[in-house]
């Protein structure tokens, strides 16, 4: 691909990955750990995240800054929608995701049409903040690794835990008390980014469709292994309870013991 071709941030996305440390400081003490190869850095890669907490793009855009990379960001189509905010998500080149509508697919275009610029896309495969009552990620769902596939695109795992401990998953209801409440005890929030995958051996059996979700299989079972150390003495029920999460078991999935 010529170097013409290939995506650079907009200069307003830049400012607010610039500004988001100084966003989540009041609110928790962010912890980043793990890298992005060099060879990655020059894209295109999808990073692959768990998804815990209304604070998770906050807190994943601070991480990002530390790294220093600057990932398209797929969000869902509400956020878009928005006056304000769905203009500068627009501005920033980030990718809308309208789920379950007739336009769901588009957003899957749009990505590989930024992979194909080389850009790094940070995509939640789980889809939604996760239900699971132990809050390990949920089933993922087959648009990342199929956009990774079309692409021929690496997958870092990337964890975060802790996020819920600032801001429930019922915000923007009680946001308020929510904030307030961080401010004071300013929990610790780890985001870690984990080891590169390449998926290109899922590629030759099959159909397309298996193919896609056995490489989900193992984009989830990685988001697991990179999650395990930042929550390793609270392997089974989390130690802070989101008593606004609701419970759902209809996507739990079953995982291997993890140390």
């Amino acid at each position: 691909m010529d170097a013409t071709d290939t995506w650079r941030a907009p200069r307003i996305w830049r400012f607010l990955l610039a500004l988001s440390p100084y966003v989540v400081a009041p609110l928790c003490r962010l912890d980043v750990s793990g890298e992005v190869p060099a060879q990655l850095r020059r894209g295109p890669v999808v990073l692959a995240a768990n998804h815990v907490s209304p604070f998770d793009p906050a807190v994943l855009a601070a991480a990002c800054h530390r790294v220093g990379i600057t990932p398209r960001f797929m969000a869902t189509g509400g956020v878009f929608r928005a006056p304000l905010v769905g203009a500068i998500m627009r501005r920033c080149g980030h990718i809308r995701v309208d789920r379950n509508t007739a336009h769901a697919a588009d957003a899957l275009t749009e990505a590989a049409k930024a992979l194909g610029e080389n850009a790094m896309v940070l995509v939640y495969p789980e889809g939604r903040i996760g239900l699971d009552p132990l809050m390990w990620p949920e089933r993922g769902k087959t648009g990342v690794a199929r956009m990774a596939a079309a692409a021929n695109a690496p997958v870092l795992p990337v964890a975060q835990w802790g996020t819920h401990a600032a801001i429930p998953y019922e915000a923007p209801k009680r946001l308020g008390r929510a904030v307030v409440l961080s401010m004071l005890r300013r929990p610790v929030v780890r985001v870690r980014f984990g080891v590169p995958m390449d998926l290109s051996v899922e590629s030759g059996t099959g159909t397309a469709g298996a193919r896609a979700m056995r490489a989900t299989r193992l984009i989830m079972t990685a988001i697991d292994e990179t999650l395990a150390p930042l929550r390793a003495d609270e392997m089974g029920m989390p130690k802070v309870i989101d008593h606004s999460r609701p419970r759902d078991m209809s996507r739990v999935r079953p995982r291997q013991l993890l140390p």
